[in-house]
């Protein structure tokens, strides 16, 4: 069994990690992030369709690292559990829900990235198109946004890690909400995304012919982060909110941006929101809050796990805008994913976590 008692008493030697889905564009990041981790040391490789492929030929970019030699196993829970004390699951929706269970069953925590583990049973079928084979342990998964639930990741078995645009919606607008400087109910968000956004799969729609000079939305009025942005600002703030969200694709790699509309509270101004994002994230290590006038920018988000957030009041039309900036494969998947880690296996946040300089 390996428990947090099993993790504790290897304090001298490494935590053995498993990146399951290691061939996609998350795993990938997941590997080249854990090759500085002082305490964490990738052990599996697992994937669906890459069996038997190395790390370093499926991202040549890793072949130099100790686990660019890796070869990528199929997905036994069995063979995960004896080869790992903790299991990062980046593989696609509707995947882990089934194999994850029978891994925590093993007694490995588990840290997921997609999003089979962030919602209640009943949005499965309508959001994720699937019924949800182990509803059980919805009700045991914490949801890993580390700078509204800390508290509760330290110690959870199974972490459902939040996705990109949701990071951003979510850590913009709850202290605003929580403060009372909007007024819960319609909250309307637009989201620009990379490519890298929609995974590694050769997709017609994600070629470089058809998003070169392309912005286009999509999944819309359906996208899977709808009612996960709802259900996060609920948790966070107590206050529920209908989310209106269009995600757009843009001609990058990586990236996220999303713009957050909110009815403003009467006399709300620009400084106090932003006062409020600066009281609410003071002490975060990877919480930007840019001052009155600057705009945030996902390029300097880019390569760290920092979110940029910037703040608008509208006096015009009595409305609270507020801006997120993150880098999708970071914040939004594997570094957020290894911020949970280090909460897991009681290391500090930011071990190993890249960030940038203040913004000037």
């Amino acid at each position: 069994m390996h428990t947090y008692a099993h993790m504790a008493e290897r304090k001298a030697g490494p935590v053995r990690v498993a990146v399951l889905g290691a061939s996609g564009f998350a795993g990938g990041e997941l590997i080249r992030l854990l090759h500085d981790h002082p305490r964490l040391e990738v052990t599996f490789a697992g994937a669906k369709g890459s069996v038997g492929m190395t790390v370093g030929a499926s991202h040549p970019h890793l072949a130099g690292l100790p686990a660019g030699g890796l070869v990528m196993q199929a997905l036994t829970p069995e063979s995960i559990a004896t080869s790992a004390d903790l299991v990062f699951s980046a593989l696609p929706n509707g995947t882990s829900a089934a194999l994850a269970p029978a891994i925590l069953d093993a007694g490995a925590p588990v840290i997921d990235l997609a999003g089979d583990f962030r919602l209640p049973a009943a949005d499965y079928p309508s959001w994720y198109g699937f019924e949800h084979p182990a509803p059980g342990w919805l009700d045991e998964a914490v949801y890993g946004l580390p700078e509204l639930f800390r508290d509760r990741v330290a110690g959870a078995k199974l972490v459902a890690n939040p996705g990109c645009f949701a990071t951003a919606a979510i850590l913009s607008c709850a202290p605003i909400l929580a403060a009372g400087l909007a007024e819960p109910g319609p909250l309307r968000v637009d989201g620009k995304t990379g490519v890298s956004g929609a995974g590694r799969a050769a997709l017609e729609s994600t070629s470089f012919g058809a998003t070169e000079d392309s912005i286009r939305p999509y999944r819309f009025p359906a996208h899977q982060h709808t009612p996960e942005i709802e259900r996060g600002i609920e948790l966070a703030t107590g206050r529920a909110v209908q989310a209106l969200f269009v995600p757009h694709l843009v001609p990058a790699v990586r990236g996220v941006v999303t713009t957050s509309y909110l009815a403003a509270a009467p006399g709300a101004s620009t400084e106090q929101l932003t006062d409020c994002l600066m009281a609410a994230y003071d002490a975060e290590p990877f919480v930007r809050v840019l001052p009155p006038g600057a705009m945030a920018d996902a390029k300097r988000a880019r390569g760290t796990n920092v979110i940029e957030l910037q703040a608008v009041a509208d006096d015009r039309t009595g409305t609270a805008v507020v801006v997120g900036a993150v880098d999708n494969l970071i914040k939004g998947a594997a570094g957020q994913a290894i911020q949970n880690a280090n909460l897991l296996t009681g290391l500090p946040e930011a071990t190993a976590l890249p960030t940038a300089a203040a913004y000037p």
